[in-house]
């Protein structure tokens, strides 16, 4: 994602686009490697020797506010960031602890006993081996 496009679509969201913004959300988009906050300021601080860990985080805070990017949280201890805000699910690999996005077929799920609320919010996570570590054999930790 080019700056001027990540740059507009940070202003339709009624975010100031500066520069740490745009490259954070370069990033998210770009790597869609559900990063913690750790993983994306060793990335980024490399090319933005100003990058603070505070900046960070409230940037990251600013747009799971406007609804551009999701906070995942498989692990209570870790959050992760997602710029895949469509409804989807995620499996984190117990063994290299790597995230990937799964897709789901609402057609066979039976959404009945929500009928009487108001859902603003959803989350599907599972954990299981990932098929890279499968093929590997490495499994066991």
């Amino acid at each position: 994602m080019d700056t001027g496009t990540a740059s507009n679509f940070l202003k339709m969201h009624d975010i100031k686009p500066s520069h740490h913004r745009i490259r954070v959300f370069q990033y998210l988009v770009e790597r869609r490697n559900h990063p913690t906050v750790d993983v994306m300021f060793r990335d980024l601080v490399v090319e933005i020797p100003t990058l603070s860990k505070t900046t960070l985080y409230n940037t990251l805070n600013l747009f799971v506010e406007k609804g551009i990017v999701s906070l995942i949280t498989i692990d209570e201890n870790e959050s992760r960031y997602d710029a895949d805000t469509s409804l989807h699910g995620h499996l984190q690999c117990s063994n290299c602890g790597e995230v990937y996005d799964i897709g789901l077929r609402f057609s066979s799920i039976d959404f009945a006993d929500l009928d009487k609320f108001q859902v603003e919010e959803s989350h599907i996570y599972f954990r299981g081996i990932c098929p890279r570590c499968l093929n590997e054999g490495d499994s066991h930790k």
